[in-house]
């Protein structure tokens, strides 16, 4: 049987641990990153794949670095691993780990490679709109995720499925695949494709972000930021010099909207010339709808400055956002 050594942090990485648990694998060892202070009381916090490791009674790591950290690399050597497999743990391995096992270290990762390299391929899926994505697993080399392909397996993203929904549907599928690549591993039958077409990156995203440009970016463009930056950090704008966050949204196309709102549209001309960011109805029944480029925003979960998330009708209830008032980019 395959002696598995686990390296994961998040819990996109646990449902890989968890699967390949059940299935009965061999796992000498769960390697994560150290745990980190969070909560008001800046508690030290394990990871949740630390977590699983602690209920299960599996021997844990969790060196601060990995590269030059000799003890850490002879640790690894001593235990003899066939394969490591490595799920979002958060570090860069080197050379030195990735030859230590005896087929090789196993990666699995949250998109359809070639497309979407590096550290947050779930979010610029969503943000730049994919009709779908997927999962890929890999044999991992020195490149960032260029390694030959193992397997993979694609999903429709739905048009107002946020990061969060779509990060949980691919952890699931992520484990499943991890499952099926370590039994090919184990039979001597895992295929080996090089990645070929057009990749692209998929880097860190950044809080400046997540700032609405009403003016530049179309209805479409917004409605994947908010979706995209759910529940990451919420994409935001400013009305009457307070910050407000957008959680959830729908995108309305300007003739859809006309269509089911009758009584704009005889002023169609009118709203054309509307500043993007203008509140168009404000009711608490109703809901809230801002104008923006090539259509109209939906706003259903909103965040007040200060305040706790909630439905935009609970929101409207005790907040007043005024018809013709307007959503900026500037405080």
């Amino acid at each position: 049987m395959l002696k598995i050594l686990f390296m994961g942090t998040p819990d996109f990485a646990k449902e890989s641990l968890k699967d390949i648990y059940e299935a009965g694998f061999n796992i000498i060892g769960v390697v994560t990153n150290p745990d980190k202070p969070k909560g008001r009381g800046m508690k030290l916090t394990p990871s949740p794949v630390k977590e699983f490791a602690l209920e299960k009674k599996l021997e844990i790591f969790q060196p601060t670095k990995v590269r030059k950290n000799e003890e850490f690399i002879e640790k690894i050597k001593e235990l003899k691993p066939d394969v490591i497999c490595v799920v979002a743990y958060g570090k860069i391995l080197p050379k030195e780990i990735l030859d230590i096992p005896k087929y090789g270290c196993i990666n699995v990762h949250g998109s359809l490679l070639p497309k979407y390299r590096g550290a947050a391929p779930i979010q610029w899926a969503v943000l730049n709109g994919d009709k779908e994505t997927g999962i890929t697993t890999m044999y991992m080399n020195e490149g960032m995720d260029t390694g030959d392909m193992i397997l993979k397996e694609s999903i429709k993203i739905g048009e107002n499925e946020t990061t969060g929904e779509l990060w949980e549907k691919l952890s699931k599928l992520g484990g499943k695949m991890l499952v099926k690549t370590l039994k090919l591993v184990e039979e001597g039958k895992a295929p080996r494709e090089e990645q070929t077409g057009e990749s692209s990156l998929a880097p860190m995203l950044n809080k400046e972000m997540a700032l609405i440009d009403w003016e530049n970016s179309n209805v479409y463009k917004i409605h994947n930021l908010i979706r995209g930056l759910n529940p990451i950090m919420g994409a935001y704008s400013y009305f009457d010099g307070k910050k407000i966050k957008f959680w959830k949204s729908k995108a309305i196309s300007r003739d859809e909207f006309l269509n089911q709102k009758q009584e704009f549209k005889e002023y169609s001309g009118k709203f054309d010339k509307l500043v993007p960011g203008t509140i168009l109805i404000s009711d608490d029944k109703d809901g809230l709808y801002i104008k923006a480029n090539d259509g109209v925003l939906k706003i259903l979960e909103i965040q007040g400055e200060n305040a706790k998330r909630m439905k935009t009708s609970d929101f409207l209830r005790g907040n007043k956002l005024m018809i013709g008032m307007i959503f900026s980019s500037e405080k």
